[in-house]
C-alpha cells in the first residue's frame, strides 16, 4: 500500500460536476501510476448522477474530495488549489486521462529545487475518443521549447493539462472570465525562476470544453485577458495578427479539422 507523504511533490486536482463515468475514468488513470509520492483532490459541485457514490467507494490513500455547491469552473479549481499541500499542482479534470502510468515517475526526474515550472504536450481527442494529434500538431499554437510569458501574446501555446506550476508561485483564478486559465499561467510563468520543457505527451483530454461552448465570450475575455498584461496597443496589434492568422488557416487547409 503506497504511503502518502505528509508534503507531496505532486497536488493532483480534478474539477467535476455531474460527471461520473468521465470522472470514473480520470481517477483509474491516476492510480494507475508507477509512482506514490502524490495527492489528488476531487472538486465536486455537488453532483446527483453517483458522483458522490463513486467517490465514496474510493479506498485510495492519496484522494482527498469535497461534494458541495461551487459559483463555476474556476471557483472549484480555487478550492482546489487551496486544499493544495504538494509542491506542484496538475489540472486533470474530469475525463482527462493522464497518459501512461510512468509519468509522475518520468515528471518527478525534472524536478530540482530551482524548477517552478513543468511542461508538456497533450494528445487532443473528439467525444468519440478519436486522437486527432498532439495539441501542437493540431492547433495554430506550437508548444515552444522555451516558454516565457511573452508566447502567450497570442493566446494559449501550452495546454492547462500539461502544465505543473509549483504551488508557491500560484495565484487564485480570477472570476468571471472565461480565459481566467491564459491569466493564471501568464501570472505563473512571470514569477518562474525556471521553466522545463519534458518534452513528454502528458495527457489526453477531449476537445469542446466551456470556452469552445461560448466562443465568441471566450474571445471577448481573452482578449481583455492580454490587455492586463500586453498592454492595449500591443494587444491591438497581435490581435490583427490573431484574425490574420485565421484567415490564412482556413485558406490553407481543407478537409482537416482545427481547434
Amino acid at each position: 500500500m503506497p504511503v502518502l507523504s505528509s508534503e507531496p511533490l505532486f497536488s493532483i486536482i480534478t474539477v467535476c460536476y455531474n460527471a461520473v463515468e468521465p470522472l470514473r475514468r480520470t481517477l483509474q488513470s491516476v492510480q494507475d501510476q508507477d509512482f506514490s509520492n502524490y495527492e489528488h483532490l476531487v472538486i465536486d459541485g455537488a453532483s446527483h448522477d453517483g458522483t458522490l457514490e463513486l467517490l465514496q467507494s474510493q479506498t485510495a490513500p492519496q484522494l482527498r474530495w469535497i461534494s458541495e455547491p461551487d459559483q463555476g469552473l474556476y471557483d472549484a479549481m480555487n478550492k482546489g488549489q487551496a486544499m493544495a499541500r504538494g509542491q506542484f499542482v496538475w489540472f486533470v479534470n474530469a475525463g482527462d486521462l493522464i497518459e501512461g502510468r510512468e509519468v509522475l515517475s518520468r515528471l518527478a526526474q525534472f524536478v530540482t529545487p530551482e524548477t517552478d515550472i513543468l511542461y508538456g504536450d497533450v494528445l487532443m481527442v473528439n467525444p468519440d475518443g478519436d486522437v486527432l494529434g498532439t495539441r501542437s500538431s493540431v492547433t495554430t499554437q506550437k508548444t515552444p521549447d522555451t516558454l516565457s510569458w511573452k508566447d502567450l501574446r497570442y493566446g494559449m501555446v501550452v495546454s492547462h493539462q500539461a502544465f505543473l506550476p509549483r504551488v508557491s508561485i500560484c495565484t487564485p483564478y480570477i472570476s468571471e472570465n472565461l480565459c481566467a486559465d491564459i491569466d493564471w499561467v501568464i501570472k505563473c510563468l512571470k514569477k518562474s525562476r525556471a521553466t522545463i520543457h519534458t518534452h513528454m505527451i502528458l495527457a489526453r483530454f477531449e476537445t469542446g470544453g466551456l470556452s469552445r461552448q461560448r466562443h465568441r465570450e471566450s474571445l471577448i475575455d481573452r482578449y481583455h485577458v492580454l490587455q492586463t498584461h500586453f498592454g492595449w496597443f500591443h494587444n491591438l496589434l497581435n490581435h490583427c495578427w490573431i484574425l490574420l492568422r485565421a484567415i490564412l488557416q482556413r485558406l490553407h487547409v481543407s478537409g482537416r479539422s482545427r481547434y
